[in-house]
């Protein structure tokens, strides 16, 4: 028996019957990262206790060594701390949120650590998305802001069909429901500790169209603060210049991670001849576009 896809491929009924983790169908397999380790790599807000009244669990990622100084807030005794020198966010959740240790919520926010959330209300915002039915979903960033179509030399037009005009979140505040999740912890590379590249590919984690899956809630928001404190870490001196340097150091490093996770996702489409590209299309179309109409 044979499959064809929508590009007219054909497909061997083989690929009906290879062993892939739960969750991971809609990536090609060479991308997935089935493991994880406590390996530590290189790195060359504000909370309110709103979270906890509405039933959340936090766990708190320390990349800077402090932790006994949080016990000074009130809510700091209520959340689970996890310390590890310079690392990010994505190489803690790689280590301490495997899909089924958190199996058991709902949905997952993989938030960084200079966001002002005094107007957000997590409630609302959980009852928002499972209203919406989204998978992957962010806050709207500070009111006073707004999304801006580019065009030209730009990014988006009014046919626009994908990420980042639609399908796509900012890494910064990401929402994941539990089956988005499973899925997204593998994109997540175990030795790529900055997640750059990984947003354009979320899309495919939706348990549905990315266009109706992933967006963004309007309704609430929050503010980022943009404090750049990654690299920045230096117990030995005050050097504005070490910590510039250091600062640098992380965004070089994190465009080399995204070309190789590119690179890898490149590579998994390739060498995956079971894989198939619900996106194609729209991916197709976008090369042959070159202004607003195509």
């Amino acid at each position: 028996m044979e499959l064809k896809d929508a590009g007219n491929r054909t497909i061997s009924a083989k690929c009906k019957n290879l062993c892939r983790p739960p969750g991971s169908g809609g990536l090609p397999e060479g991308i997935l990262a089935k493991t994880s380790d406590l390996h530590m790599r290189p790195l060359w807000g504000s909370f309110n206790d709103s979270f906890l009244e509405n039933g959340f669990v936090v766990m708190v990622f320390h990349y800077d060594g402090f932790v006994d100084q949080w016990y000074d807030l009130q809510w700091a005794s209520n959340v689970i701390h996890v310390s590890a020198m310079n690392q990010t966010k994505w190489w803690f959740a790689k280590r301490f949120l495997h899909p089924d240790i958190v199996a058991e919520y709902d949905y997952v926010f993989l938030w960084d650590e200079d966001l002002d959330i005094e107007h957000f209300d997590p409630g609302r915002y959980v009852s928002i998305i499972k209203e919406e039915e989204l998978d992957i979903s962010q806050p709207a960033l500070d009111p006073g802001k707004k999304y801006i179509k580019l065009k030209g030399g730009g990014r988006c037009y009014d046919n626009s069909t994908g990420p980042p005009c639609f399908g796509w979140v900012e890494m910064m505040a990401p929402v994941f429901s539990k089956a988005a999740w499973r899925c997204a912890w593998y994109l997540i590379q175990n030795d790529l500790i900055h997640g750059w590249g990984i947003d354009f590919q979320l899309g495919y984690c939706a348990q549905g169209d990315r266009k109706q899956k992933v967006g963004v809630v309007d309704a609430e928001y929050i503010v980022h603060l943009g404090v750049p404190s990654l690299g920045g870490l230096n117990h030995s001196n005050n050097s504005d210049v070490h910590t510039a340097d250091g600062r640098s150091e992380v965004r070089r490093q994190s465009y080399t991670e995204m070309r190789i996770f590119r690179r890898r996702w490149d590579e998994a489409v390739k060498t995956d001849k079971c894989w198939v590209d619900r996106y194609a299309d729209h991916d197709r179309s976008k090369k042959k576009c070159v202004s607003g109409a195509c």
